[in-house]
């Protein structure tokens, strides 16, 4: 737990001091903490430390710690998600980051109907067209949302990207500000099922350019829980 809690208090610490250096309220920021191959009983302690929001990035992982995981929290799905897989989670995660093609909005929008529900989605957009990434390209992003716009049981709350490592992060700031011009161009269009309010960009290694170029939402895993053991 020690270093879980000395790790979070040092993130929110720095988004304190970023954001009193552009000129925004850190309490406008929202720390996903990223639990990926992350057991539930860490998950609880960081829960414990304050945080409020988890991001995962499969279906069965969210699937297996959903019930030992404190119910006082927002699931995030952060990753690719696959149609077949809408149906498990539609009910347990509260905001689907990664929606890239028509056929996705479509089927969450179906298993929303079905839940009587409404489900706030963001839009992947792949703003440095790498091949290994998903998301769809910015210059058609526009088109997209219009898009999907008509579907009703979704609510497009705002977009995301995964930027490039980098080891200079500087290097990803056009990335960042890219983004967010399209942000602010589809927050003017009023457009219907549309609330521009989120835009989730930047990790642990570059979450502090991505909050002085907009961002409002970063997805922080290893700089919370260290380094992950994928062979486990």
């Amino acid at each position: 737990m020690d270093n879980i809690q000395v790790n979070i208090a040092d993130i929110k610490e720095e988004i304190k001091k970023i954001c009193h250096h552009c000129g925004r309220n850190h309490e406008d920021i929202t720390l996903i903490a990223v639990t990926k191959t992350i057991d539930p009983e860490r998950i609880n302690d960081a829960v414990d430390c304050g945080i409020a929001d988890l991001g995962e990035n499969k279906v069965q992982e969210i699937m297996d710690k959903y019930d030992a995981v404190s119910k006082n929290i927002k699931w995030h799905l952060i990753g690719h998600l696959q149609t077949n897989k809408v149906k498990y989670i539609i009910d347990k995660v509260g905001l689907i980051h990664s929606v890239d093609s028509i056929k996705l909005a479509e089927e969450i929008s179906k298993r929303a109907e079905k839940n009587n529900i409404t489900k706030d989605v963001l839009v992947q957009i792949n703003v440095a067209e790498e091949e290994t990434k998903f998301g769809i390209g910015l210059e058609e992003a526009v088109d997209f949302v219009k898009s999907i716009s008509g579907f009703g049981s979704i609510r497009i709350k705002g977009l995301m990207t995964i930027a490039p490592y980098m080891e200079d992060p500087e290097g990803v700031r056009p990335v960042f500000r890219q983004l967010k011009e399209k942000f602010d161009e589809l927050a003017q269009m009023n457009l219907p099922n549309t609330d521009m309010k989120y835009l989730s960009m930047g990790m642990s290694n570059d979450y502090q350019i991505a909050i002085e170029e907009g961002a409002n939402m970063i997805r922080i895993g290893t700089a919370i829980f260290g380094k992950r053991n994928y062979n486990k």
